[in-house]
């Protein structure tokens, strides 16, 4: 890689983590997270609750001091981010705090004075995609509408990053649509770095190129998504016509790659990593034909949540926290 290209590479970063930790008193929300999401890429964090996912968005954006590591946006620490750094990001909080008392109209209009870049005609469109009532009072707006308005306030500035915690969790699905049409086009216009914070894994799966997944605050999967869907499959196994006498498979199933199974005499389900690379073999070993089906992202994190071991506790020497702290 020649000079240019390295500092191209590290123009276009926009998020980076590196052995990022956090401790709150004995609980360890981050353990050594290191990762990086650099622009127009959009970005799935995946995991279950209390899995440091919330905690990581929060020490991007400054809101949450590391207690070992980085955390960086544009190359600069979280906590050191400055007023025109934070210009530059779009952030959907998972409970927004808006002022009750002011009604839609007048919140964007305050919060359009501090941004110069602050498109009027973006504003419009996603107004009449949401199909929100700006003269409403903010206390008054149901959940989803409140949300629909976090949306615009992140959006309309033209931002270059962008974190979503948990963006759809109160819209109807007309307007989940209208969410994720919106990420596209943002996508199209201005190349942002997104990242997205949701359980709707079925909404992540068809919305981004990337998954991270966290567990226990560590990183289990760093990978882009299409690489993903390639490596993991669910076989459906027949034993071929010419096969066992009767019919059955022939040998155990006990490969490692093979991370579940539903065997009865006649056939078998099985979800399996690696796929491609061992469907010929596995085909001749056992005398089957394999009907493979692409895994689904809720298929997949199942999967790695499995892998975890029983007796898995969070890492604490990066951090040092107190000798029998649990998350």
């Amino acid at each position: 890689m020649t000079h240019t290209e390295s500092r191209t590479q590290r123009d276009r970063m926009v998020f980076a983590a590196d052995q990022l930790s956090k401790r709150f008193d004995e609980c360890v929300a981050l353990d050594q997270v290191t990762c990086s999401v650099p622009r127009g890429r959009v970005v799935g964090l995946i995991g279950r609750n209390g899995s440091g996912k919330t905690t990581l968005l929060r020490c991007l954006q400054g809101l949450a001091a590391p207690t070992a590591g980085r955390a960086t946006t544009f190359g600069v620490d979280g906590m050191a981010l400055v007023d025109a750094d934070l210009a530059r990001i779009g952030v959907v909080h998972q409970a927004n705090r808006f002022v009750p008392w002011m009604s839609g109209r007048s919140h964007l209009d305050f919060v359009r004075s501090f941004y110069e870049r602050w498109d009027r005609e973006r504003e419009r469109r996603l107004v009449d995609a949401f199909e929100l009532d700006l003269r409403q009072r903010i206390g008054s707006m149901s959940p989803g509408s409140v949300q629909k308005l976090a949306i615009l306030t992140a959006t309309c500035h033209h931002p270059e990053a962008i974190l979503l915690d948990e963006p759809a969790a109160a819209l109807d699905p007309p307007s989940r649509e209208a969410l994720y049409a919106t990420l596209f086009d943002l996508l199209r216009e201005d190349e942002p770095a997104i990242i997205i914070s949701s359980h709707q894994l079925d909404d992540i799966e068809r919305s981004v190129d990337w998954i991270l997944c966290l567990e226990r605050g560590r990183v289990v999967r760093d990978e882009a998504l299409d690489a993903l869907q390639e490596r993991y499959a669910r076989w459906r196994v027949l034993p071929l016509p010419d096969g066992s006498p009767d019919g059955a498979l022939k040998g155990n199933l006990r490969e490692p790659w093979i991370k579940s199974a539903i065997v009865e005499d006649r056939g078998a389900l099985l979800v399996v990593e690696d796929a491609e690379t061992k469907r010929e073999a596995f085909e001749s070993r056992h005398g089957v034909t394999v009907d493979s089906q692409p895994l689904r992202l809720a298929e997949m994190f199942k999967v790695w949540m499995d892998e975890r071991p029983s007796d898995d506790r969070p890492r604490r020497d990066a951090v040092a926290a107190p000798k029998g702290s649990q998350r």
